[in-house]
């Protein structure tokens, strides 16, 4: 096993991650996170016209994105709406 493959992302990583799925357009391309995401080809760089590039999931990014939303889904408490009769 490698590093790439034992080292967690960080928050700010994971961050860009969600902003590139949402977002990419936003992306500043100088953040340091998008190399650590490059390098782990959770991110690839699109060619656009006049030579503009802009970030883009891999299948792997697009996995890992998915991955959080089902631990989410299966680890969030369902919410309690609270009525007047509990007001107190």
């Amino acid at each position: 096993m490698n590093d790439l493959e034992t080292k967690m992302l960080s928050p700010h990583e994971f961050a860009t991650l969600m902003l590139i799925r949402n977002a990419p357009e936003q992306i500043d391309m100088n953040r340091a996170e998008l190399d650590t995401l490059l390098e782990r080809q959770l991110v690839e760089l699109e060619e656009l016209a006049e030579g503009h590039r802009r970030p883009m999931l891999t299948p792997t990014g697009q996995s890992l994105l998915a991955a959080a939303r089902r631990l989410k889904a299966t680890h969030t408490p369902p919410q309690r709406h609270v009525g007047a009769e509990d007001a107190l």
